[in-house]
């Protein structure tokens, strides 16, 4: 703890989190006023991050007051009933996190910590909030789900930053009208599992919704003017009570998953076929029938019909693959409609894009592309990348600009050259896939820039391996794939590879395997899944 406590009074941050701690040590409270034996006091900063969470913390004291520098503050799953109003003189702080604990209610002094603009208050047992926290004016993510809250406050609509906003799991009865048309630029909106009966009108004006999830209440109808919501890419409203869906729904061009089970929809309205969804989920209703121009929503990569009682289709197509259906459906067009809906190559691309806005993972597997699109780069912080079977030559300097990527698959492609000025500037990856290439020589220091790569596929590269391959610099590897590279013998740096759990050099010409190579992976045996010995031209012993 020392030790720990020591370090912080040069970083100003502390993170005690996972201790089993029942109280703030009061080193903090004091912000490290006393400097330590053998400190340098002019060393010193005031304390700006603090992480409590994890702990058995039942109380704050009001000496939180003595850290007015802080701008983090994390006490969640703790066992706090309570916040010290001291939480008010707190000027500085920008994210709030009391998640996880048994607050009853949120002290009125919130109002006064203004620089506040993350606040999660969500699992604990709230019935209201404070109308002071319309005072944080820079509030932009507030997530205050799985209480007992059963309305907002209307000062909330002067936090006009609001761009998330997430109440799930509440007893909110009611959206109103002001608030939804203060918050315009709210981009996320969860109100799930509410007592909900009904949808604002001006949920219209939120036209950079991306995200809406009502799912779970007990909504009517869909007002005609969530065709304002024109960024709207995912739009959850099963188990509710709708009847009818409204024309204006078909505006909705950006729209790729649109959950609608669980309702007492009678039908699908023709205006909707005009939507370009990649999810449609209509399980669970009142469908006798389906509209044929549903068959040109060709972008359907699922179609989800089951518990109707559709009686103008076949079981087998109902429950069979979704491209079937698809055709079936147009087949019933008249003539003059009754034309393969085609859909382009910037089409699916669009539509991986949008799907990845929230899942924050991207595939454009097998597009047959032969450059890398920009809507990648474009498409904010992805963390996974799949651009495997396609006919890719280079990586262009724009995909350095993906920094969170942790994942990316270059499977079977036309990539000759090593990528090391992309992975320059993705020191977080973890997963990297360039097996079946036409790869040439990998840099004698090709993974420096890669340390934190916890898997790696080179195989079917042939003869793409330096003498020494720098394994060593790869200390978390967990999974070594090198399939058919022509090795004649095991790379010695793998010794060095303490996390290694799966290493496959099969289908190569390896004629022995060195004696510490064996010796480690008998060591290893209760954690490693070997692959040795398969598929390789000459006979290895068998490890037992």
């Amino acid at each position: 703890m020392d030790r720990i406590l020591k370090a912080a009074r040069t970083s100003g941050s502390l993170n005690l989190s996972n201790r089993s701690l029942r109280d703030v040590p009061n080193e903090v409270y004091k912000n490290f006023d006393e400097a330590g034996e053998g400190d340098k006091w002019w060393e010193a900063v005031d304390l700006q991050k603090l992480i409590l969470a994890h702990n058995n913390i039942e109380k704050l004291k009001e000496d939180l007051r003595n850290l007015p520098l802080l701008t983090v503050l994390n006490v969640s799953h703790n066992k706090l009933s309570e916040l010290p109003a001291a939480i008010g003189e707190l000027h500085m702080l920008k994210s709030l996190d009391v998640s996880f604990n048994s607050i009853m209610k949120i002290p009125d002094e919130i109002g006064s910590a203004t620089a506040l603009v993350k606040f999660d208050c969500s699992s604990n047992q709230l019935k209201e909030l404070p109308s002071s926290l319309g005072r944080c004016l820079n509030l932009s993510d507030f997530k205050a789900s799985n209480n007992c809250i059963t309305s907002l406050p209307e000062d909330l609509a002067d936090c006009s930053k609001m761009s998330k906003l997430d109440v799930e799991g509440n007893k909110l009865t009611v959206l109103s009208n002001n608030l939804i048309a203060s918050w315009t630029m709210l981009t996320e909106l969860i109100a799930s599992k509410n007592l909900l009966n009904g949808m604002p009108e001006t949920i219209g004006s939120l036209s950079r919704l991306i995200r809406l999830d009502l799912h779970q209440n007990r909504i009517l109808s869909i007002p005609s003017s969530i065709s304002g919501c024109c960024s709207l890419a995912e739009f959850y409203m099963g188990n509710n009570a709708l009847s009818a869906l409204p024309a204006e729904l078909g505006k909705l061009s950006k729209l790729g998953t649109l959950d609608l089970h669980s309702n007492q929809l009678k039908e699908y309205c023709v205006e909707a076929c005009q939507l370009r969804l990649s999810v449609l989920d209509l399980s669970n209703n009142s469908l006798s029938g389906l509209p044929p121009e549903i068959g040109k929503m060709t972008t359907l990569r699922k179609l989800l019909l089951t518990g109707n009682p559709l009686r103008t289709l076949r079981s087998s197509l109902v429950n069979g693959p979704t491209p079937a259906l698809l055709k079936y459906l147009r087949s019933r067009l008249p003539e003059n409609e009754d034309s393969e809906a085609s859909t382009t190559k910037e089409d699916l691309i669009t539509m991986a894009t949008r799907l990845s806005v929230t899942s924050k993972e991207l595939s454009l597997e097998g597009m047959n592309l032969s450059a890398i699109p920009s809507e990648i780069w474009e498409a904010g912080e992805i963390t996974k990348l799949d651009l495997s079977r396609n006919s890719i030559q280079e990586l262009p300097p724009e995909l350095s600009s993906c920094a969170s990527l942790q994942t990316l698959i270059l499977s079977r492609n036309k990539i000759k050259d090593w990528p090391d000025a992309i992975l320059t500037s993705l020191s977080s990856l973890s997963c990297l896939k360039l097996d079946n290439n036409p790869l040439r020589q990998v840099p004698s220091d090709g993974f420096k820039d890669i340390p934190m790569l916890q898997i790696l596929d080179l195989s079917y590269n042939i003869a793409s391996l330096p003498e020494n391959p720098p394994f060593s610099s790869l200390p978390h590897l967990q999974e070594l794939y090198l399939r058919r590279m022509q090795l004649r013998e095991a790379p010695t740096d793998i010794l060095r590879l303490q996390q290694l759990r799966i290493l496959d050099l099969s289908q190569n010409s390896l004629q022995s395997i060195p004696e510490v190579t064996y010796i480690f992976v008998m060591l290893q045996k209760k954690s490693i899944n070997t692959e040795l010995v398969d598929k390789n031209q000459q006979f290895i012993p068998q490890l037992n």
